[in-house]
């Protein structure tokens, strides 16, 4: 007890009215970074692929770099380069159209190592060769190590500006009046990171267990062909829609 009688902590319910606005906020950001989350786009494309070709550890490390990405363009956004970059058409422009280029490399990276895999089964079934020349030894021809994958997934995220200006027009509706801005929108930003790690960390578990489907080289290669040309058409019609 305290000489004046009350109770030490007493000031729990003032406390629960001060953070009543934030617990909601992140409720309904919650709900709304789920649906964003779970929308197929460039993060689901990439971790998968990258599972299928450098395993497990590289496609968590792929949505590592990706949740990164979050954190940037959070920064990015708390310090107003986002609503420049809005306000800017030019910087918008070049850096989707930088995206663009990089996704569809990925997707090119994708279906030719579709395509090695593709002759690497041929010449085995011709006993090794065609033609005289030596076929491709079957398997990924370019498998990233985990350094390389965090890399890719962060790429990825940085060079789609989408991401920051949903960012910069999503985040102010879910921080409270008289909310320290910064720190509320890294927590924000936090909880769709943590989402995307969950689900896109699923993934990569859930093609890991299955392992011994998804490496079967007529199984792999039709996986990397629609991989890679999702990644090419996504890429593609972010140039068109640039474009015009």
């Amino acid at each position: 007890m305290r000489a004046d009688g009350g109770v030490p902590g007493k000031r729990w319910p003032e406390d629960d009215v001060r953070l009543r606005p934030v617990f909601s906020s992140l409720l309904g950001f919650t709900a709304v970074a789920v649906l964003l989350t779970v929308s197929p786009g460039p993060d689901f494309a990439v971790v998968l692929r990258t599972s299928l070709g450098s395993g497990r550890r590289s496609a968590l490390c792929a949505a590592l770099g990706i949740a990164a990405g979050c954190f940037v363009w959070g920064l990015a956004g708390a310090a107003g380069l986002t609503a420049m970059l809005s306000a800017s058409q030019a910087a918008y422009d070049a850096l989707r159209v930088a995206g663009a280029l990089y996704l569809m490399w990925l997707g090119f990276q994708a279906l030719r190592s579709a395509r090695r895999a593709s002759k690497a089964a041929r010449g085995a079934e011709a006993g090794g060769t065609e033609a005289g020349v030596p076929v491709p030894e079957a398997g990924p021809a370019d498998r990233q190590s985990p350094l390389q994958a965090f890399r890719t997934g962060l790429l990825t995220n940085v060079l789609n500006p989408k991401v920051g200006v949903v960012y910069m027009s999503l985040l102010p509706q879910f921080i409270p009046h008289d909310a320290p801005v910064v720190a509320t929108t890294l927590l924000l930003v936090a909880v769709h990171a943590v989402l995307g790690l969950v689900w896109l960390g699923g993934i990569a578990l859930a093609v890991h267990r299955a392992r011994a489907f998804f490496q079967r080289p007529r199984v792999r290669r039709r996986m990397d062909q629609a991989t890679g040309g999702v990644l090419l058409a996504l890429g593609a019609a972010v140039g068109v829609e640039t474009a015009r």
